[in-house]
């Protein structure tokens, strides 16, 4: 009996091989766990949930910093304004105690000014005759001149001046006291002053005595 021997390629072996036969059997140790899509979709759900709420929260949070930052703007213009109008009293203030301290001393020697006005007044009575003045002594009457300018000089130093009006001048009841009325012939002169009889005085702008005046007074015929 004769024997044959085949030689087949391995290529051919697994070309015409059952395919069962090499499938890999499922791993009995292995449990298969059905996939569960709806456990997927409910995380899904809570993650959405979550970003909602997340959102929700930085927008509630945004608001109340928003609330709080205009609260504090509102504080800070409340304490400004206050600020603002503390300064502007106390600026008030020193202002009046400046003004206050300036007119106590434009008028503290207002009494002692008054009681000298009658020595002014007595020096002008005295050269105002000047007949009698020109017959005194010359050299007394230097004297006397020069004692009445320093005394004037030092009233004027304090705010004092002279009122005296001028002849053509019109009368002004506010600003003059009539001495006496003197009858013109011109309508133009009807109260106009003719003449001062005794000066007047101010301190630091005060009226401390208005000038006596004659004013011309005309009468129709």
């Amino acid at each position: 009996m004769a024997f044959f021997i085949f030689i087949i390629a391995p290529s051919a072996i697994f070309r015409y091989a059952d395919p069962i036969m090499f499938k890999k059997k499922p791993d009995e140790s292995e449990e298969f766990v059905p996939e569960d899509n709806g456990a997927a979709a409910a995380d899904a759900s809570d993650n959405l949930d979550d970003s909602v709420i997340a959102e929700e929260n930085a927008t509630e949070a945004i608001k109340n910093l928003r609330e709080k930052l205009k609260k504090v703007e509102a504080e800070k213009q409340e304490y400004l304004t206050g600020w603002q109008r503390s300064k502007a009293d106390m600026v008030n203030a020193r202002k009046r105690d400046e003004e206050e301290r300036r007119e106590f001393t434009k008028f503290a020697n207002e009494r002692l000014i008054e009681d000298l006005m009658p020595v002014l007044e007595s020096f002008d009575m005295a050269m105002g005759n000047k007949e009698a003045w020109e017959k005194a002594d010359k050299n007394w009457r230097i004297g006397v001149e020069y004692i009445y300018s320093q005394l004037k000089k030092a009233l004027s130093d304090n705010g004092l001046e002279e009122i005296a009006p001028a002849a053509g001048e019109k009368f002004d009841h506010a600003k003059h006291e009539a001495a006496s009325y003197e009858p013109v012939k011109d309508a133009a002169m009807d109260h106009v002053i003719t003449g001062v009889i005794q000066k007047g005085y101010s301190l630091n702008g005060k009226v401390l005595k208005v000038p006596k005046v004659k004013v011309g007074e005309f009468r129709s015929q």
